[in-house]
């Protein structure tokens, strides 16, 4: 049997969020797994796969999001890393593409500020790199194309978004995928969720259980990328 060890993600509940589905997804997929016991994978690859999720709770800050992800990765020893986080403005699950070498405090938003500690802002330079001598840019290496269309295939509204912004969500994953990169086979990306909304609605946020679904999707996907990588997975036209 084939045993994957998966890491996800979030950040801790925080104030003018009531339900935080970066806090609350990771927790559900540990606590109910992928689905396999409902027969909602119907997947000979992953048949034999001991999937084994760690999620870890991290703090929206500069400083120690990435320490603490970072020290749970090296104890699990993953195969395969899903970090998330909140994006208000999000109608439905947002694939991140890339990384930016970049902290931007320049542009912080109302609710940015509400959630960022400002004594945290001010320390930080208004505008810099998050590695001096890093790339300009990481990649994803997450299979988009096949979890986008198992998003089309079960109603999930989702789209690709160019990048994860310039704040805590941007910074952690560029951290993770620099790490990603000295790894030999991990694979590891960024998907941004909306607000919980359990009343459908055209333009903001997703029922929590559709978001749920969106994150086994994601893993079940990368999971089968992992096990056998194809470029029709990974490539996006």
């Amino acid at each position: 049997m084939e045993r994957l060890n998966v890491v996800i993600s979030g950040f801790e509940p925080y104030e003018g969020v009531k339900d935080n589905p970066s806090h609350i997804v990771p927790q559900k997929l540990v606590a109910d797994g992928l689905g396999e016991e409902k027969g909602t994978v119907d997947d000979d690859l992953l048949a034999d796969v001991d999937f084994r999720i760690t999620a870890v709770d991290l703090p929206v800050s500069f400083k120690q999001a990435w320490p603490r992800l970072k020290e749970t990765l090296e104890a699990v020893q993953p195969d395969i890393v899903i970090a998330t986080g909140l994006k208000t403005s999000a109608r439905g699950i947002l694939l991140e593409r890339c990384a930016n070498n970049i902290i931007d405090t320049v542009q912080l938003s109302d609710f940015d500020e509400t959630i960022i500690p400002q004594t945290e802002v001010a320390d930080e330079p208004q505008r810099k790199p998050i590695a001096s001598n890093g790339p300009a840019t990481f990649w994803t290496r997450l299979p988009l194309r096949a979890i986008l269309n198992d998003f089309g295939s079960q109603g999930i509204a989702s789209a690709l978004s160019s990048d994860a912004g310039t704040f805590v969500c941007n910074s952690l994953f560029y951290n993770l995928m620099e790490w990603t990169s000295a790894q030999s086979k991990v694979l590891s990306g960024f998907v941004s969720l909306p607000i919980v909304n359990e009343q459908p609605h055209p333009q903001h946020g997703l029922p929590l259980n559709q978001q749920v679904e969106a994150c086994r999707v994601v893993v079940r996907q990368t999971a089968r990328y992992f096990l056998e990588p194809v470029s029709s997975s990974i490539l996006i036209d």
